[in-house]
């Protein structure tokens, strides 16, 4: 159930341990109903659901609202800070409420760029369980005779690694499990036509979740930045050295950056 969104959301989940189970069977990940949640597995919980008719072209819910309008149509996770205050349990009602904490606008190399952060607080059994800082950033649709800026390259120095490819199969489950409508990550037409990719991207929100189930727990803090799009097609390696953490891609470029606390 949500509530009006002038200043901000609140909507309650009953936490339906299927729905964990469900997201740990996508990952390949053992988990156990009677156990608490994975970190950063609440994305499959609070899903606002909005009729198709108030979705903007990227089945994101329309601008406005909660999220202002700053006039710029493409959107993507660009990262994200998280405080895991006590375990999630699932089976338990638990209330996320959220609120803009910040939108501004910039100039970058490839053109203007608006960023908003969102604030969410998750409470279960009266206290605070996990605080979460989501930052999206919004960009101009691409310029075909613009350079493509050089992404960074990922260190080296990995105290340990794996490798994955994510099947359009992957993707699909993911976005259905986080109630993610945007068609960057299943609509290959529009990647191409629309905002210039050569293929579908891996969710942000992905790739930072297998960081989170690499990283030397317990977690109590996690923070993580996108630097480039991972492509369908292509094969990441998952790095970490002691607390830090990164994806490469197949050409050695780094597309996150993470550190755990």
């Amino acid at each position: 159930m949500g509530e009006p969104e002038q200043n901000g959301t609140e909507i309650e989940d009953r936490m339906d341990p299927a729905r964990a189970a469900a997201l740990a069977a996508a990952l390949g990940f053992d988990w156990q109903p009677d156990d608490p949640l994975p970190p950063f597995f609440h994305q499959a919980y609070f899903w606002q659901p909005r009729p198709e008719a108030e979705l903007g072209r990227d089945g994101h819910s329309a601008r406005g609202g909660l999220i202002p309008d700053l006039g710029l149509p493409r959107r993507m996770w660009a990262g994200g800070r998280l405080l895991f205050h006590a375990p999630l349990r699932p089976g338990l009602p638990a209330r996320r409420a959220t609120r803009v904490e910040g939108a501004t606008r910039k100039t970058g190399r490839s053109g203007p760029l608006a960023f908003v952060t969102l604030r969410h607080d998750i409470t279960q059994r009266g206290m605070v369980c996990v605080s979460e800082w989501q930052d999206l950033v919004f960009r101009a649709d691409p310029d075909p005779a613009a350079p493509t800026p050089e992404p960074p390259r990922a260190p080296d120095g990995a105290q340990a690694e794996s490798r994955a490819r994510f099947s359009t199969t992957t993707l699909f489950r993911y976005s259905a499990l986080t109630f993610n409508g945007h068609r960057i990550h299943y609509d290959l037409d529009y990647c191409r036509e629309v905002e210039g990719y050569p293929g579908l991207v891996v969710h942000g929100p992905l790739l930072a979740q297998i960081l989170m189930l690499m990283a030397p727990g317990p977690l109590r803090s996690f923070r993580f930045r996108a630097t480039a799009p991972l492509f369908h097609f292509e094969e990441a390696r998952f790095c970490r050295a002691g607390k830090r953490l990164w994806v490469a891609g197949p050409d050695g470029r780094l597309c996150m950056e993470a550190e755990a606390g």
